[in-house]
């Protein structure tokens, strides 16, 4: 399951309070004009989308087996958390209206860090468009949520997450062990950037 970034940040009760009202309110069609909250509409399409090994294959926290038990289990879940301010869910639909993604933001208010894990429809991947929402997808943790930390994992021969992340700017950090949902475990690539260094990054390159 998702565990907090290595490095240790300490929020005030203020900014913890801000992050976990900024979570409940965040509006995901800042990542994408078709991206919203995950709802009960949503187990079908998400059904599809993760049943193929394409794209779940190389994602360690999605439940297991995938049927719309536990997908709408899961989508029931990430909506109390995000209730809580801890978690948010989403998916983006494609031009005829199925769930062409997902995102699945988990944070810790009082850290003031994140991760973030998802995937695209496999017909999708490889449009050269992967840079371009990832970068959306960092600029929304940091600057609408609000967090200063952000941490990733990639399994280890997903070589496609790994260019990505780098070219966004993260710093390596090496591998740790990601606990799966039926209580094994997988080692992971993992990487970690602070919002200075986004917003550092960010003025850079426009």
């Amino acid at each position: 399951m998702s565990a907090p970034p290595f490095t240790v940040l300490e929020a005030s009760l203020e900014e913890a309070a801000a992050i976990r009202a900024a979570v409940r309110t965040a509006d995901p069609a800042l990542i994408a004009p078709t991206a919203r909250v995950a709802g009960p509409q949503d187990i079908q399409g998400l059904v599809a989308l993760l049943s193929d090994p394409l794209v779940s294959g190389p994602i360690y926290d999605i439940p297991r087996p995938i049927d719309a038990g536990r997908i709408g289990a899961w989508i029931a879940r990430s909506e109390r958390l995000r209730q809580a301010g801890e978690a948010l869910l989403t998916v983006t639909l494609d031009e005829a209206g199925k769930v062409a993604a997902y995102s699945r933001f988990t944070v810790w208010p009082e850290r003031s860090s994140a991760e973030v894990a998802g995937a695209r429809r496999a017909d999708t991947q490889n449009s050269g468009k992967g840079a371009e929402g990832a970068a959306r997808t960092f600029g929304f943790m940091f600057e609408v949520l609000g967090v200063r930390l952000v941490g990733l994992t990639a399994a280890l021969d997903n070589e496609r997450s790994a260019r990505v992340i780098e070219a966004a700017g993260f710093t390596p950090m090496g591998e740790r062990l990601s606990a799966l949902p039926d209580g094994g475990s997988r080692r992971s690539l993992y990487w970690e950037m602070t919002r200075e260094d986004w917003l550092t990054r960010r003025r850079l390159f426009t």
